[in-house]
């Protein structure tokens, strides 16, 4: 068998072109490998079979939806992440799995390198590439716009001389990510952080200001993994599915945000996950009645350092893996039902309820029956104010 690299592939311009180039450029037959995580679009047989006319010996398509959603949806929402408090990990969590299948397929055919789409400034190199280091050591990633200088209008030239089926000739003017969790969009005018997003960029979201009448949702728990819509069981896929819909009619989940990229540039990013941040903000409150303090304070020291793990590109790292323990074990009382009011861009819990709460009425109440002993308090603060009140004292001494 000749030798062969496995390609991540988008069906666009850069990903189409780069078959022939890295053939060109190394020699070696080109193995076109396509996953579904729900980005929509085009069919993905269409992509399967451009891939093949772009002169792929083979073009293999794994819908991972399901997959996506049960094992790096359920453990980003468990961890409430969001990178910077703000982005909710939309690219970053679907690169590992895409990583995992591309290294997966290189060594089920015997290829003996991947390769990937990305620039040399950006995130995603550094998440596929760790991804597949961490799965197979000893496969070589190429980048062919990074290593092999394909660049855009390079690309076109390409296409264009070999006569390529490929749907764009012109720079779009921004750069999509996109998938079930979220979509992403950059460069263009947004490049200038000082200019506003315009409604024409939004795919996923419709126009908060617009005058609508809010819609009310309740969510269901099971040790953190949302089961129910309304008292309906559906998969973690199809719930999230449901919330895009409508959260998204509501305008809930736009976050236009300047992060720090893990190659040390600021970017300026326009996000829109309206399941997303309604499920986060849904767990977060579920997790509020039924954990400890101590244990919710710790957790969100957890829940940053899980946030900046993935989104730097250490899905399969062992710190990440030993969180993933913690957040699993913090999760085992967090059941109920959350009942959210969606409307003007704003997912707000309206109710929470929960077997497992420990939130106890009657020591919460005010009015008779009243069952917290305040005679308590007095004593408590005495001793809890000790030593602020002795280093006070040496503090006026000197």
């Amino acid at each position: 068998m000749a030798d062969r690299v496995v390609l991540a592939y988008s069906g666009g311009l850069d990903t189409s072109v780069g078959i022939g180039w890295l053939k060109d450029a190394t020699g070696k037959e080109v193995v076109a490998l396509a996953v579904d995580v729900g980005q929509g679009g085009e069919d993905m047989e269409a992509i399967r079979q451009r891939a093949l006319d772009c002169g792929a010996v083979e073009s293999v398509v794994i819908d991972a939806k399901d997959e996506f959603a049960d094992d790096y949806l359920v453990p980003a929402l468990k961890a409430n992440a969001l990178y910077q408090k703000r982005y909710p990990l939309v690219s970053a969590l679907s690169r590992p799995l895409i990583a995992k299948h591309l290294a997966l397929t290189a060594k089920q055919l015997g290829a003996d390198s991947v390769a990937h789409g990305c620039t040399g400034k950006g995130n995603d190199q550094v998440r596929f590439e760790a991804a597949v280091a961490a799965i197979a050591p000893d496969l070589t990633s190429v980048a062919p716009v990074r290593d092999l200088a394909l660049t855009r209008d390079k690309a076109i030239i390409y296409a264009q001389e070999h006569d390529l089926p490929i749907l764009q000739s012109k720079k779009s003017p921004y750069s999509i990510d996109q998938n079930v969790w979220g979509r992403a969009v950059e460069t263009g005018f947004l490049e200038d952080p000082w200019n506003a997003p315009i409604e024409d960029l939004y795919a996923y979201t419709q126009d908060p200001a617009i005058a609508r009448d809010a819609d009310e949702v309740t969510i269901t728990f099971e040790q953190g993994i949302p089961v129910a819509l309304d008292g309906q069981r559906f998969s973690v896929l199809r719930i999230v599915q449901e919330l895009n819909a409508l959260a998204g009619k509501h305008g809930v989940g736009r976050i236009d945000v300047v992060e720090d990229r893990l190659v040390g540039i600021k970017s300026r990013e326009v996000y829109e996950a309206p399941a997303a941040m309604a499920l986060i903000a849904a767990h977060e409150e579920l997790e509020s009645l039924t954990l400890e303090r101590d244990v919710n304070r710790y957790k969100r020291g957890v829940e940053s350092e899980w946030a900046d793990l993935v989104y730097d590109g250490l899905w399969f790292g062992g710190l990440k893996r030993s969180l993933d323990a913690f957040i699993n074990d913090t999760q085992q009382y967090v059941s109920g039902d959350i009942r959210m009011q969606l409307h003007g861009g704003r997912a707000t819990v309206t109710g929470r309820r929960s077997e497992q709460s420990l939130y106890d009425f009657d020591l919460a109440t005010y009015d008779t029956g009243d069952t917290f002993d305040q005679s308590l308090s007095k004593g408590f603060i005495e001793i809890w104010s000790l030593p602020s009140k002795i280093s006070a004292r040496r503090d006026l001494a000197n």
